[in-house]
């Protein structure tokens, strides 16, 4: 059924659903991850690029990453705080240009709809210390379907 709205009504929708998500995004912004820090010290002990992408949402060039050709047995940890994200054994080549991967290690990222470029996508974060990792989407091999498409620079990796 095709519902009709007065311009007034649609006018109060549109102001509703804007400040719905402006404090969804002001809520996760203060939301008490189990680390924090302040600006200064992100910055601190972050590399720039590594700052960019964790705290400011920024996006590594395509193929820039080492981790991108990391083959050997291992995890992938947040580089802000040391969590790990994900197990080498779900990595695989997408041929984006970043590590991708098709299933994140259970409890380690979180998610948020991201409006950054007017289009939705889900935004990969780390559940420890909130830091912007990467996006997720629905055309990954199986067993998921996903594809995790991370920044190499906002991870690390340790072997096993």
């Amino acid at each position: 059924m095709l519902m009709m709205l007065s311009k007034r009504d649609f006018l109060k929708w549109g102001l509703a659903s804007t400040l719905a998500l402006a404090s969804g995004a002001a809520a996760f912004a203060r939301n008490a991850f189990p680390v924090t820090k302040s600006d200064a010290e992100w910055r601190r002990i972050l590399p720039p690029a590594a700052y960019r992408v964790l705290r400011e949402e920024d996006t590594e060039p395509p193929f820039s990453s080492p981790l991108n050709k990391e083959k050997r047995r291992g995890n992938f940890l947040c580089a802000g705080c040391g969590q790990k994200l994900f197990n080498s054994a779900t990595k695989y080549e997408s041929g984006t240009g970043w590590p991708s991967f098709y299933a994140p290690i259970r409890g380690g990222i979180g998610t948020k709809m991201d409006y950054g470029l007017h289009l939705p996508r889900v935004e990969v974060h780390c559940s420890n210390c909130g830091g912007h990792i990467g996006h997720v989407f629905d055309d990954g091999p199986k067993p998921t379907g996903k594809r995790y498409c991370m920044n190499g620079v906002a991870m690390k990796f340790e072997p096993v």
